[in-house]
């Protein structure tokens, strides 16, 4: 056994093929062979995925770690349709992802959020543009709003709230088309640790209340032990995959008791022996 590999006690560790640990259920995204290149300026080609297989089920969490510049957003876009694979292919509910994916909500790092709209309009546009009449739209956006916890801030433009306040703008955007996948591509990236808590809270909450399949890619070991059911290891440059880790802590979740579990400690420690080593090889140590 390798010097940095996990011992297989504890959660489930599927190598090399991440396939057999899905859950025995209906496949909704699949990642066949995927390998992605890019172009670079000086006329060569950069691999940033390389020969990926993976399954995500319905209902199923799932997160994505690895090092910076794997390709975790790449499978993300791929998922969404907004980018294809160089080699390989992508598939939704069984078909091949060739154009934009409709059925799936996208979180990116950025919210986006129209400066010039308040933020009822702000979560109501997907609506809008499903042209869905405007009383329809006013309700469900207001409930939306009210779920994430931003009654009284309707009228607000996003200028005027703050950037936690603006992340729950923007999943409530998300979420009020009713997708039933979510791809979040570190959605709380960018806020302090203790927002982070409060908002993977009501992550959990929200999702409580349905039955979506979610893809989250984050840096955060603790944050993708916390709220999912399976982890995603990826290797560095080109993005391969390293392991798959069942998570197997009882759901309903509270984040703050589970965060800081000495159970979930352990499973950081055992991404982390996947990742040291990746992480060394992009950084001068």
């Amino acid at each position: 056994m390798a010097a940095n590999e996990p011992s297989r006690a504890g959660a489930q560790t599927t190598l090399p093929s991440p396939l057999e640990g899905a859950r025995q259920a209906v496949e909704v995204i699949g990642f066949r062979g995927i390998s992605k290149t890019f172009p670079t300026n000086d006329g060569h080609a950069s691999e940033v995925i390389a020969g990926i297989d993976l399954s995500v089920c319905e209902g199923e969490f799932v997160a994505v770690v690895g090092p910076s510049g794997c390709g975790k957003s790449t499978l993300l876009n791929m998922a969404a349709g907004v980018m294809s694979p160089t080699d390989g292919t992508v598939s939704y509910r069984g078909e091949q992802v060739g154009e934009a994916n409709t059925r799936v909500g996208y979180v990116t790092q950025r919210d986006d959020l129209l400066p010039w709209r308040t933020v009822i309009d702000n979560v109501a546009l997907p609506l809008e543009l499903r042209r869905l009449p405007r009383r329809e739209r006013v309700d469900r956006a207001r409930a939306m709003l009210e779920k994430v916890g931003l009654t009284g801030f309707e009228d607000h433009y996003p200028s005027q709230i703050s950037g936690g306040m603006r992340k729950r703008v923007n999943m409530a955007r998300t979420l009020v088309y009713e997708p039933e996948t979510l791809l979040l591509d570190e959605p709380f990236g960018a806020l302090d640790a203790q927002l982070r808590l409060l908002l993977q809270q009501d992550l959990l909450d929200l999702l409580q209340e349905s039955s979506k399949t979610v893809v989250l890619v984050t840096h955060d070991l603790a944050e993708a032990v916390v709220l999912s059911d399976r982890v995603v290891v990826l290797g560095t440059k080109p993005g391969r995959l390293l392991a798959v880790e069942d998570i197997d802590l009882p759901r309903p979740r509270s984040v703050d008791r589970e965060r800081f579990s000495a159970e979930t400690g352990e499973m950081q420690q055992r991404l982390w022996r996947y990742l040291e080593n990746e992480v060394k090889k992009g950084v001068d140590v």
